[in-house]
């Protein structure tokens, strides 16, 4: 089954080149998989090598890779076969010979070797050397940074890109019902991290799992008051608090939610910083709506919850959608202070306000969906820290 409609491939490629003529491109070479698999549908466990998707201001985008993978390619994407380039297993991990020499080979046939090119620059997958081996045998063009270009694009959701976010929510829903069902005193966290990772990939009904942009964080006591541990083999105690970090996952789109878990009697302190929370919650959603700038949100909840003599340094939230390792965000819109981005309904976020304390962490997160006359949260997960 497609993921999507050639229709919608056709809107999309047309927003990026609006873009691309704005900062005038001829072409650009995109290297996220999130963007490869936007704008043509591409879906492999293959950006661990050397990819692209190539998109000149007119006509059919190409899809270029590692040959082994052009067959995944014939898979996934929207365009005919005569759109798939593949290199020879010569160039895989050779440090005599790049793959990006074979890919100015595909830029000459496509007359762009005198072409004003854009690539992402500050982006996981591609790296130094595939830049410099580009401007050693690509001389005649000039290479523009287009980072986050076509990630901008993607801002605004369309409906089935909303029906996968609905279908990762009711996932991860159940992985929150999962985890208050399995936890206990004495369980070895890498036991319920495996629970975890069962209840995501068997999904909820039809809503089947996809994998997760990231791997689930469940640190415990010590280890909360850091926001990216992931797990070990220790035992679960009574009086230490495990946040949980997890999304549910559909067709690549992600739906990251968190919700904190206290083994035995709650201390004030876990108590009092709850309440702030949940407040600052509630501030911050008041201005989740069409119109406002993605910092109201943040000042609004920074507001509430200094109030309550709580104190969060790092952003709030931040903007969500399909995702491939490492990382399930968008790399877009924060909320945070001075971030002016105009909130527009489509749009879909987590919100997340998490605070780490000095024994421990506390992390009450929501993915939201901005709507025509204001938000929704995509979860139904009660919202409180949970005692057992």
């Amino acid at each position: 089954m497609a993921n999507f409609t050639p229709e919608e491939y056709e809107t999309r490629i047309a927003k990026v080149r609006g873009a691309m003529i704005e900062r005038g491109l001829d072409a650009i070479i995109v290297s996220d998989p999130s963007n490869m698999f936007w704008l043509t549908g591409y879906d492999g466990w293959s950006f661990y090598v050397h990819q692209a998707v190539v998109l000149p201001l007119e006509g059919t985008p190409h899809w270029w890779g590692r040959l082994m993978d052009a067959q995944g390619a014939r898979r996934t994407v929207f365009m005919d076969d005569q759109y798939i380039h593949g290199y020879d297993d010569t160039y895989v991990q050779n440090p005599d010979k790049h793959p990006m020499n074979d890919l100015s080979l595909l830029l000459h046939d496509l007359q762009l070797q005198n072409a004003r090119i854009g690539v992402e620059l500050d982006n996981y997958y591609y790296s130094a050397a595939a830049h410099q081996t580009l401007l050693n045998v690509m001389s005649g063009a000039t290479f523009f940074d287009a980072t986050a270009l076509v990630n901008w694009q993607r801002s605004v959701k369309s409906p089935q890109e909303l029906e996968y976010m609905h279908s990762a929510a009711r996932i991860v829903e159940k992985m929150h019902d999962h985890i208050l069902e399995v936890a206990e005193p004495g369980m070895r966290k890498n036991d319920l991290v495996a629970e975890i990772y069962a209840a995501g990939i068997r999904g909820v009904d039809d809503h089947w799992g996809d994998y997760p942009a990231i791997v689930p964080m469940a640190p415990s006591g010590m280890d909360a008051t850091a926001p990216h541990l992931t797990w070990d083999d220790r035992r679960m105690r009574v009086g230490e608090a495990t946040f949980f970090e997890i999304a549910g996952a559909h067709r690549r789109y992600q739906c990251p939610q968190s919700r904190t878990l206290f083994f035995g009697e709650v201390p004030q302190k876990y108590l009092d910083a709850e309440a702030a929370v949940l407040d600052a919650i509630e501030a911050g959603l008041e201005f989740a709506k069409p119109g406002n700038q993605a910092q109201d949100i943040a000042n609004a909840f920074n507001k509430s919850l200094n109030d309550a003599g709580f104190e969060k340094e790092s952003r709030c939230g931040y903007a969500i959608g399909l995702s491939y390792p490492p990382d399930w965000g968008e790399r877009t819109i924060s909320f945070r202070r001075g971030d002016e981005t105009i909130l527009q309904p489509g749009m879909t976020f987590h919100f997340m306000p998490a605070l780490w304390l000095d024994d421990g962490g506390l992390e009450i997160t929501e993915p939201i969906l901005i709507t025509d006359d204001g938000h929704r949260c995509f979860c139904n997960t009660p919202r409180k820290l949970f005692a057992k």
